[in-house]
């Protein structure tokens, strides 16, 4: 029996110090691989929220037209909120949500803009005589505004999920 313990005595010699730096390696490199993989979920996560925002919006512009005999000539970011009161039009009223950042309308046409909270990536529906366009870009870019664009005039690199200037 002594001799058994005597054996286990020199037998825990623990790991050596190249065993464990070639683990700390190896859990540096999977650490490298999945921690951007996480970081950009919750870009993914601002730039859905303004996504959602927009349609919403368009909607309520859709609802405002209704009402006003087929005329976009009232939607504006009051407008809207007045109709939909859940329309965060600030971003300090959105908190880390995204917010309406502007809309306009006219007799036949509307556009409605949401910009992501973080990122600032804007999110753009136009209606333009029923056409439907969809243009977004990063926050250093504005938006066409005009009713008139048919393509996007984004220059720069967006942080989040718009790198073609449509959605």
């Amino acid at each position: 029996m002594r001799n058994t313990l005597r054996r286990f005595e020199t037998d825990e010699q623990g790991f050596s110090l190249i065993e464990l730096l070639v683990v700390i390696l190896i859990i540096g490199v999977l650490a490298a691989i999945a921690i951007p993989s996480f970081l950009n979920q919750s870009h993914k996560a601002y730039d859905a929220s303004a996504k959602e925002l927009a349609r919403t919006a368009e909607t309520t512009a859709d609802t405002i037209a209704t009402d006003n005999y087929g005329s976009y000539a009232n939607v504006s970011v009051h407008g809207l909120n007045a109709y939909e009161s859940t329309l965060p039009t600030t971003s300090a009223s959105a908190g880390s949500n995204a917010w309406l950042a502007d809309a306009a309308g006219n007799t036949n046409s509307y556009y409605v803009v949401a910009q992501a909270s973080s990122t600032n990536d804007w999110y753009e529906i136009e209606k333009d005589n029923g056409t439907i366009y969809r243009f977004c870009g990063p926050a250093s870019v504005t938006w066409p505004k005009n009713m008139t664009t048919t393509t996007p005039t984004t220059t720069g690199t967006p942080v989040g999920g718009c790198g073609t200037g449509t959605w």
